[in-house]
């Protein structure tokens, strides 16, 4: 149904405590001008703040969705909350805050601008001494080298305001979606990571919670220096615990460990996800009988939602599968914005598909091209791709119904094609979803990006709306079981997983 897949660099978060989304985009064009004085920073992120806001009129599906007919407003309050912040630029860091205000009020993952800074621009990043992570309910201490300061505690409130509030204004208002709980999971434990943004005030006396006694600690600021090292390992370990490479284990005897960790395109993602359909496919019949079966999605951040409908075909069937997913998206409607950049891009990237080995998807992304242009040349803003119903039924004789219970491990940044896993994999009353609140999407999808004049920021722009989609826009997955001990390790979920299987069979399901 999707085609994801293109450019899952937009939808990562850089190294968490960096703080900065980057990734080159497409085309490389212009080369990065860097100005050499304050009102060059100021004009600089005007001139690129205005720019983005041109090419996203011209070019995003929301412009001319009658279904949102706020979204020209919104892009309106995008740009000119970014300009006020820009005519306050006086540096690189006010640079890279001004251009991400922009992506904040729009809210979503799949539209806006990211600066391409890095901390050779903005300056070391500092950090208090530790490394926090939200657990559903609050947030927590996951590791420290600060005196006074223990893993586990509790961050209650720095400053006098309450750490919730405080997130939002400091982290929120530049990055990321507050009013999704999946955000919380993987994003608000920067408030305690310095990016220099000179818009927000670093907390400096925070009130800490452990067993029930509180205690008031002053926080140390320091530069990351040699301890760069451990603020990415503890920040990793917290929000995705110890990732898996893709592949298929048993960790414990009759529990079968699926790692998706990455949806990428990259032709050695690609040949290794090859070699694990096959051996789930060979491996089918202990899997009918296995205690359980593991899909690990933590670090997925999207791209290809082929994966997935590839492995749940080798685990339920494909013909069960297809069946499922034809119903679940009977009334679906893909309406592609037929601008002329999103035209060419469809065209390059029906090549990219073919030169890396998708046959499948080069032929969707060609038929689609064509649509576009045949639009484009009648003036049309749309070109409509409808869900095909003339498809033929599976003559294949149907497959032993796997009928063991499927844990579907869920990270808080889960988002785009890690999505679409979750629809195929919840179409199946043997699934449990388990972990963090996934993210959400909008209806924008299949993004491209644009440099912008300075070539220090690119214009994400999504491509098309879905239309009718069952999982409304800003929709998202609840787990039936949250993790929210402070741990996210595999033998942390194992232990899950064993005793939701006795809790199981003490209820006789």
């Amino acid at each position: 149904m999707t085609m994801h897949g293109t450019r899952a660099a937009v939808r990562r978060f850089c190294t968490v405590l960096l703080l900065m989304l980057c990734g080159p985009a497409w085309g490389g064009d212009p080369t990065p001008n860097y100005p050499t004085d304050p009102k060059g920073w100021s004009d600089a992120a005007t001139r690129d703040i205005n720019a983005a806001y041109a090419v996203l009129v011209e070019n995003h599906p929301g412009v001319y969705d009658p279904a949102n007919p706020g979204f020209r407003d919104l892009l309106k309050k995008a740009q000119q909350q970014s300009l006020a912040l820009a005519a306050q630029t006086r540096d690189a860091a006010g640079y890279a805050a001004a251009i991400s205000r922009f992506r904040a009020v729009l809210s979503d993952g799949h539209a806006g601008v990211f600066p391409t800074l890095g901390k050779t621009d903005i300056g070391e990043p500092t950090w208090p001494g530790f490394v926090a992570v939200w657990r559903g309910n609050g947030l927590y201490v996951f590791g420290s080298e600060a005196d006074g300061i223990a893993r586990g505690a509790k961050v209650v409130s720095c400053d006098g305001v309450a750490i919730k509030d405080l997130i939002v204004r400091n982290v929120f208002r530049f990055m990321g979606r507050a009013d999704q709980p999946g955000q919380w999971w993987s994003m608000a434990g920067l408030i305690f990571a310095d990016t220099k943004n000179p818009f927000v005030t670093l907390p400096k006396s925070c009130v800490f919670e452990t067993s029930g006694k509180t205690s008031t600690q002053t926080l140390a600021w320091r530069p990351a220096g040699q301890s760069g090292k451990t603020m990415r390992e503890w920040s990793n370990q917290g929000i995705r615990g110890d990732v898996l490479a893709p592949g298929m284990t048993e960790p414990e005897p009759g529990i079968f460990w699926i790692a998706m960790p990455t949806f990428s395109l990259d032709e050695k993602v690609k040949a290794v996800y090859g070699d694990l359909i096959a051996k789930i496919t060979s491996d089918r019949g202990k899997l009918l009988g296995a205690r359980a079966i593991v899909l690990d999605l933590r670090g997925n951040h999207g791209g290809s939602s082929s994966y997935s409908r590839d492995i749940a075909g080798a685990l339920w069937g494909k013909a069960l599968v297809d069946a499922e997913m034809k119903a679940h998206f009977k009334d679906v409607e893909i309406w592609w914005r037929a601008s002329p950049g999103n035209t060419e891009y469809v065209r390059r990237s029906a090549g990219e598909a073919s030169a890396k080995g998708f046959p499948d998807m080069a032929a969707s992304w060609t038929k689609v091209a064509e649509g576009m242009q045949a639009a484009l040349d009648k003036g049309d803003k749309f070109y409509v791709a409808r869900n095909s119903s003339d498809a033929k039924p599976s003559t294949a004789p149907a497959e032993p119904a796997l009928k063991t219970p499927v844990y579907v491990i869920v990270p808080g940044q889960c988002a785009s094609a890690c999505n679409d896993a979750l629809d195929v994999f919840t179409r199946f009353p043997n699934t449990k979803l388990i972990g963090a609140p996934s993210s959400a999407d909008s209806n924008y999808l299949e993004v491209r990006l644009e440099k912008l004049p300075s070539g220090l920021a690119s214009v994400v722009i999504p491509n098309k709306v879905w239309v009718h989609r069952p999982r409304a826009s800003g929709g998202f997955y609840s787990p039936a079981i949250t993790l929210s001990d402070l741990e996210w390790s595999t033998a942390a979920f194992l232990v899950v997983v064993i005793q939701d299987l006795a809790e199981r069979k003490t209820r006789g399901g």
